[in-house]
């Protein structure tokens, strides 16, 4: 089966590889190939980001509630520095991050303004030495706090002109582009609002390198009397000394945004006949997937696949060998897409281990083509024209278990060293 039209390609297709005539055509998932260069050294470029944000070829996509605003359900919507201009303060980036620390009051609200990177396909505007392209940013745009009045006048005015802001749990209809886009965005707007307050001693951080970092100030204007100094008349107001905290002893005073591993896996049997697949109780009827989980501490990813698929099913997995992997945004998964085989005589399934199935089945590989073929859909979505009731549906080709499914189905490991396992 050719690769999926809806879904990014690969870089450099087009150019001869060892390594591609060895292991066949790389394989780019949804939610990556990002048409943006994320230039992530630039991102504590005070002078850089500053200028890149007010550039008349400067794009912002905005979320609301991690809703993004789109045109429609296949196209995201952007806007200019204009129309947020109120709301992120002018440009925050005008001042240094060491300026913004020291300046740090913790009852102010501060959207987060996240650089997203640069599309050098568009080449005509903004260049900054060498770095030539038209810069993206998000912006949290989420009523809240001092900067409610001012987030909610940015969403009506943006409504009204028609994009509206999509809402889903997930947004698997974009066009490939944008959805590598979406990904990045929605991952760290995510991670930044769910770190409000410093994980080493619980205090409020502050964003800083455009939306990639967090720190915890050592110091705090936040409900401060003014001080009195010398003369009467002098009143200098001086940011009280915040408590101590571990992140401000150690190398640097920053967290991160996360990324948990996961594992998702295509188990084939050991004659090379069948998949295993599993369900859920609160899927559609007839609908099944690969396995899936977390990557524990100190554990490797080959590790990590046999434990879940025997804590799951009961069944054992041998030999294990990593197919391609995928963003997932949800909020901040790398799945780690695997194909694995199991031993001659660890294919019994048993759900007792961790009751997380509702079912799991050997399914022959021409009842899995059939489903490539005409029963694929996303949760929550009807099956597709020529779908026939009772047959088995699986999920659609922007999902990394469809193109692990198809992988093998169409081949992948039937020659060379691959076949061996």
């Amino acid at each position: 089966m050719p690769p999926h039209p809806d879904l990014p390609e690969p870089a450099h297709p087009d150019v001869d590889s060892m390594l591609t005539r060895k292991f066949g055509r790389e394989i780019a998932n949804y939610f990556s190939g990002s048409p943006i260069n994320r230039f992530s050294f630039l991102r504590a470029d005070h002078g850089f980001i500053s200028k890149a944000l007010v550039h008349p070829s400067t794009s912002f996509l905005l979320f609301n509630n991690l809703a993004p605003l789109a045109k429609d359900p296949t196209a995201l919507a952007y806007a200019k520095y204009e129309d947020v201009q109120g709301l992120i303060g002018g440009n925050p980036f005008e001042k240094t991050e060491e300026e913004l620390i020291k300046q740090y009051n913790s009852t102010i609200t501060l959207p987060v303004v996240l650089f997203l990177g640069l599309d050098e396909r568009k080449k005509e505007g903004f260049e900054h030495g060498d770095y030539k392209g038209a810069p993206y940013f998000a912006v949290d745009v989420t009523p809240r706090g001092t900067v409610e009045k001012e987030a909610t006048a940015v969403i009506e005015e943006m409504t009204k002109r028609g994009p509206q802001f999509i809402e889903g749990r997930m947004h698997m209809t974009l066009n490939a582009p944008e959805a590598a886009i979406y990904a990045q965005a929605r991952a760290l707007l995510d991670w930044n609002a769910r770190n409000p307050f410093c994980a080493g001693c619980g205090q409020p951080t502050l964003s800083v390198h455009a939306g990639t970092k967090r720190v915890c100030p050592p110091t705090d204007f936040a409900s401060l009397p003014a001080a009195t100094q010398g003369d009467a008349t002098t009143v200098e107001v001086k940011p009280n000394e915040r408590a101590a905290c571990v992140t401000r002893t150690g190398i640097s005073n920053l967290s991160f945004p996360r990324t948990d591993p996961t594992v998702i896996m295509a188990v084939v049997s050991h004659d090379m006949k069948r998949f295993l697949l599993g369900r859920q109780k609160r899927w559609p009827p007839h609908w099944y997937s690969t396995l899936a989980g977390f990557c524990e501490p100190g554990e490797s990813v080959e590790e990590a696949v046999r434990r879940e698929v025997w804590e799951e099913s009961g069944v054992h997995v041998g030999r294990v060998l990593i197919h391609s992997t995928q963003p997932w945004p949800y909020p901040a998964n790398l799945m780690i897409g695997a194909i694995g085989q199991a031993i001659p005589d660890g294919e019994k399934i048993h759900l007792e281990h961790d009751p997380e199935l509702e079912d799991a089945k050997w399914f022959d590989f021409d009842e899995v083509r059939e489903g490539l073929r005409a029963g694929t859909s996303g949760l929550g979505e009807p099956a597709p024209e020529g779908y026939v009731e009772g047959n088995l549906r699986l999920p659609p080709p922007t999902a990394i278990a469809n193109q692990l499914l198809r992988a093998v189905v169409s081949g992948f490991l039937e020659s060379g060293e691959l076949s061996k396992i």
